[in-house]
This record gives C-alpha cells, sequence and structure tokens, in this order.
C-alpha cells in the first residue's frame, strides 16, 4: 500500500500517547491501494510548534488537556489527498486562456471608459474621483474574488452537493461582500477626500456626500452584479468537470472593471448635477444604507455558519488592501494630466496582473486545503524558495506560474494593441518604444506578483490562517499599485529618450 505518511508526515497513532510534541494525525484505514485518497479522523497536530493551549473545546473554552482534545475529535472525517491532482498542461491552459482573454477585453473597456469619463465635468471638478477609481475597482479583487476563491475550494472539495448547504453559502457569500463593500467604500471615499484634499489643496463639503454616496452605490451594486456572476461559472464549471480555480476569477474581472466604472461615472454625473439643489437625496442614499441595509446584511451573516468567522476576521486585508489600491489611485492622479493615453492603458496593466495573480493564488490555496491541513506545509511544495524555483521549476504550484507567464505575454501585446486602435478612432498610435516599455514593466510587475503570491500562500497557510480570505486583497491591491507605478515609470522613461506615446485626441 501507499505509503500514508508521505503527504503530510503524518506519523503512526501511537505517537499520541508518546512524550513527543511533535505527534501528528491519523490516518484510518478506509482508502483502498489504488486510492490517493484517505480519511483523516483527526490531523490536527502535525506543525511542531503547535499549541494545544490556544485549541478550543466543543464549548468554546480554551486550555483543556491533550487526551480530550483528541478523542473530542476522533469522530470526525475528513478526506485529503496524499498528493495534488495532476492536470494536463494544456487542458490548464485552455481553461485559464479563453477566460483570460475575455478578461483582457473587459481591461480593454475599463480602459475606453475611464478615457471617455474623463471628459466628464464631475471628473474635471472633483479630482477626488481618479483617487478612488483604483480603489473601488481593487474592490473586485478584495472581495468578489475572494468569494470566487473560497467556493472554489468548495466546489473542489466535494462541499458542494446540498442544496440546503449550497443555499446557505450562496446568501453568506452574498451577505458578508455587501457587508465589507458598504464599509469599504465609506473608509475609502473619505481616504481619497483627505488625500485629494491635501494633494490638490481644495475642499468642499458637498463633494464629501457626492463621492460617499458614488462610492457606496457602486460598490455595492457592481459586487452584487459580479457575485451571482460568479456563482454561476462555478456552478456550471463544476458541473461539468471543469476547474472553478481556473475560470471563476478572469470572468469575473471580464465584466468588473467595466461595471465598476460605468456605475460610478452615471451616479457621479447624476448626483454632480444635482448635489447643489438636492443634496438631500445623497444624504438619503447614505443613510439608507447605513442605518437600515448594513444592519440587515450583518444580522444575516452572524447567523451563518459559514460566513460567521469571516464576518469578524476578515477586515484586515480588505481594509489594508483598499489602501494600498489607494497609493495607486495617488499615482493616477498625478499622471493622468501629464500623461494623456494613460488612463487608456492603466486598467489594463492593473486588471491582467491582478486576474493572473489571482487564479495562481486560487490554485494554490485550493491545492493545500486538498493535500494537508492548516499549519502543514505538504512535500510537494515549500513556503521559502527561490524566485525561480517557485515560477519556473522546483515546486509543483511552479507549474501554474509558468502557464501565467508564458500567455501574459502574447496576451498583453493583443490587448495594447487593441486598446490603442480602439481609443484612437482606428489608428495605430503605438510604436515599437512604447510596446517593449510596456511589456518591460507588466513583466516585471507579474513577476512580483506570483512570487509574492507564492510566499504569502504558504506564509499564511503555515500560520493556520485560511488564503482564500486573505491572499488575494493584498495581492490585487499590489498589483494595483505596482501597475499604476511601473506604467507610470515607462512613461517617464519613455517621454525622456523623446518616444512618448501620443494619442490622436
Amino acid at each position: 500500500m501507499r505509503d500514508k505518511q508521505v503527504a503530510m508526515n503524518v506519523k503512526n497513532p501511537e505517537m499520541f500517547n508518546s512524550t513527543n510534541d511533535t505527534s501528528a494525525g491519523y490516518y484510518s484505514e478506509k482508502a483502498n491501494e489504488d486510492s490517493n485518497q484517505y480519511t483523516v479522523p483527526t490531523i490536527f497536530s502535525l506543525s511542531p510548534d503547535f499549541n494545544f493551549k490556544n485549541e478550543q473545546n466543543p464549548d468554546g473554552k480554551k486550555g483543556f488537556d491533550k487526551q480530550k482534545s483528541i478523542e473530542s475529535v476522533l469522530s470526525t472525517d475528513t478526506v485529503i489527498e496524499t498528493s495534488p491532482k495532476k492536470e494536463k498542461w494544456y487542458s490548464v491552459s485552455i481553461q485559464i486562456f479563453i477566460p483570460f482573454m475575455i478578461a483582457g477585453i473587459g481591461t480593454i473597456g475599463a480602459g475606453i471608459v475611464l478615457g471617455k469619463v474623463e471628459e466628464y465635468e464631475v471628473f474635471n471638478q472633483v479630482g477626488a474621483l481618479y483617487i478612488l477609481v483604483p480603489s473601488l475597482l481593487g474592490l473586485k479583487g478584495n472581495l468578489d474574488m475572494c468569494l470566487a476563491s473560497r467556493l472554489s475550494t468548495q466546489a473542489n472539495l466535494g462541499n458542494m452537493k446540498k442544496k440546503k448547504e449550497v443555499l446557505k453559502m450562496i446568501i453568506g457569500n452574498i451577505g458578508l461582500v455587501q457587508v465589507q463593500a458598504i464599509v469599504a467604500s465609506c473608509i475609502v471615499s473619505l481616504f481619497a477626500i483627505s488625500a485629494s484634499a491635501i494633494i490638490n489643496g481644495n475642499f468642499e463639503w458637498s463633494h464629501v456626500y457626492l463621492l460617499v454616496a458614488c462610492s457606496i452605490l457602486t460598490a455595492t451594486l457592481s459586487c452584487f452584479t459580479l457575485d451571482f456572476l460568479l456563482i454561476s461559472v462555478i456552478f456550471l464549471s463544476h458541473r461539468i468537470k471543469l476547474n472553478p480555480d481556473n475560470l471563476a476569477t478572469p470572468f469575473a474581472a471580464s465584466i468588473g472593471d467595466v461595471v465598476s466604472l460605468l456605475v460610478l461615472s452615471s451616479w457621479a454625473r447624476l448626483l454632480y448635477n444635482i448635489h447643489d439643489s438636492h443634496q438631500w437625496v445623497m444624504f438619503t442614499i447614505v443613510g439608507v444604507y447605513i442605518m437600515v441595509i448594513l444592519p440587515a446584511w450583518v444580522l444575516i451573516v452572524r447567523k451563518n455558519e459559514y460566513t460567521k468567522a469571516v464576518l469578524y476576521q476578515g477586515w484586515t486585508p480588505v481594509l489594508c488592501a483598499l489602501f494600498i489600491s489607494g497609493g495607486g489611485g495617488l499615482v493616477l492622479d498625478l499622471a493622468v494630466d501629464r500623461f494623456p493615453g494613460y488612463v487608456t492603458f492603466q486598467p489594463i496593466i492593473n486588471g491582467i496582473g491582478g486576474n493572473l495573480v489571482s487564479v495562481h493564488a486560487s490554485r494554490t490555496s485550493t491545492m493545500l486545503h486538498k493535500t494537508s491541513i492548516k499549519g502543514v506545509i505538504p512535500p510537494h511544495t515549500k513556503q521559502w524558495v527561490a524566485p525561480w524555483t517557485a515560477l519556473l521549476k522546483g515546486v509543483f504550484p511552479a507549474k501554474t506560474a509558468r502557464l501565467l507567464l508564458a500567455m501574459s505575454i502574447p496576451g498583453q501585446i493583443v490587448f495594447v494593441l487593441t486598446a490603442d486602435v480602439i481609443s484612437n478612432d482606428g489608428a495605430l498610435m503605438a510604436r515599437l518604444p512604447f510596446i517593449a516599455s510596456y511589456l518591460t514593466v507588466s513583466t516585471v510587475q507579474l513577476l512580483i506578483l506570483l512570487y509574492s503570491a507564492h510566499l504569502m500562500v504558504h506564509t499564511l497557510w503555515k500560520f493556520k490562517i485560511d488564503p482564500d480570505n486573505f491572499a488575494i486583497p493584498y495581492l490585487t491591491a499590489m498589483g494595483d499599485l505596482l501597475g499604476s507605478t511601473l506604467l507610470l515609470l515607462a512613461f517617464i522613461f519613455l517621454e525622456s529618450i523623446n518616444q512618448e506615446y501620443r494619442p490622436t485626441a
């Protein structure tokens, strides 16, 4: 029989009674010799630094003794795999490439929309909107992609079979996203107002109400739309036996940026036209969301077993990511007047980088969920590795990283040229120096993001933190800040050698 101790360094059950505190779990003999799955009644102390005093008993109290800890969980069965399932490289490539191209179309659309809406009076008069844009677009990564990652993991673990449980899972996750969207949008709008006042030196109270109302409406409506799309994609892909990790996040991104920008620009334009004469409308919008809708969703999420813990523990990555994305907004605000073509390509580099790193983080997290337990790094991967080991060859997740890097370069070329032609009414204005500079900075951005994803996901897992809830917000926010900054550096470099990008309008 295949050695059942290989995947997670699992020791014999007798080790529970030994004096060695590195005692590990217990495999039952429920698997046949040809299977790579085993039922684990309990594996909750695989890590040498496992602390029984910090574990909770069924009554929620801490510090009960080791033997009772072991006995209390012996009745629980969990199926895990001794090694990750090997997918054909061409199958993974096709599953990722198609939604990747569709997502690219979405980012092109977002760039074009951003280039058009900058002509609106509200964007000229309310400079904080430019700081707000990357943060609101980043909510797609902070909230919706976390939802996609959580549900994709549940689908891959086989936990989506009972309709009643699936319905609870969906309602809980949608409610959680709405709660986070309302709170996060309020905070990021205040950040945008403060940063704009410091940078531009002007402040108007009427703009505060306008921005808060626009931010809340954009975050909640766009997230609500994307959530239903994501859930449909995950269930459909799972039903036809495709990996949701490869499909869900790119499909969300395919319309996420466009939907967010359209909703933001539409509400901003509408509310700006009435912000002097009908300020009560903005007060009402904010009041209804804060006093009625938010408490109602909180009540629903608190009673949902699938999302209750995230409601209390999942705020740090969301809020930190918003401020990181806000840094990208400051870069956008600085670049928009100096480089007219910047706004066309900024959503593309940010969106593509965020999409690809989200796929990588989601697949790596699912692999860890299926082959180990929190706190234990399985032998087919490592926590701390050199960049070439994580991205090219040496650990299991490197296979996905290679594919993502390989498809990013031709994809970026197609996206940049398409956006250039569309935004310039059919004229090709991008020259070789611009294309080369853009590809260089986008590749550097993706290399940093993929390597950061490997380190972050494995480190979170080592500290018994679910990467599905924590990794993607940080990574997509890093993508926004890196993409905006590196693209600005590319435009500055091109200007210094007199090869700057010159759009027709």
